[in-house]
């Protein structure tokens, strides 16, 4: 697949942009509404926020450094890796949203999390990931490429950019279905 770079970056300024959004309305909410777990193997809202937060400790350090070693001459348009994409594709929500393992270290089940806290981490590593999407403006998204979660495997960095963001997106999704459920009980 082959993008505006521009359009792109914009697009994805946009939906972390309704995620910080979403995230400091979360705070006007219940603590315990942000609690609530359909069942024991299930996340909260807090929890599905702080899956995103482990998640962008990872994703913002490595973009932070990529970008900062990126010396390629910038391009107009992104060309999407094939094994990128198809990440990046299956993170995004739909209907039938299919089940996805993570990472035990990724995973905050049962871990005991302040509210606040999270949604504070949240809101900040949201921003600097919008800082990121801005100093990507000068670089080439194709030909500067970053590691991922799974060792042995580099994304180009716009396809880096679109996983972290959908993947973001699914866990948003996610988390305002659990609350409009408790809302609803």
């Amino acid at each position: 697949m082959i993008f505006n770079k521009e359009e792109l970056l914009n697009e994805l300024s946009e939906l972390t942009n309704s995620h910080i959004q979403y995230v400091v309305r979360l705070r006007e909410e219940n603590k315990e509404n942000l609690q609530y777990k359909l069942n024991d193997k299930s996340w909260s809202v807090v929890e599905c926020i702080e899956h995103l937060n482990l998640y962008a400790e990872f994703y913002n350090k490595e973009i932070t450094r990529r970008i900062g070693r990126s010396s390629y001459p910038t391009s107009d348009v992104f060309k999407s890796g094939k094994l990128g994409n198809k990440f990046a594709m299956d993170m995004l929500p739909d209907e039938q949203m299919k089940k996805m393992n993570t990472f035990k270290s990724k995973n905050p089940i049962y871990s005991k999390l302040d509210s606040e806290n999270v949604l504070s981490r949240f809101l900040n590593l949201q921003k600097e990931l919008l800082d990121l999407i801005e100093k990507a403006r000068t670089k080439n998204l194709t030909k500067t490429k970053t590691s991922i979660t799974l060792p042995l495997l580099k994304f180009r960095l716009g396809d880096t950019f679109r996983f972290v963001i959908y993947h973001n997106e699914r866990h948003i999704v996610q988390a305002r279905n659990v609350l409009k459920t408790y809302i609803k009980s």
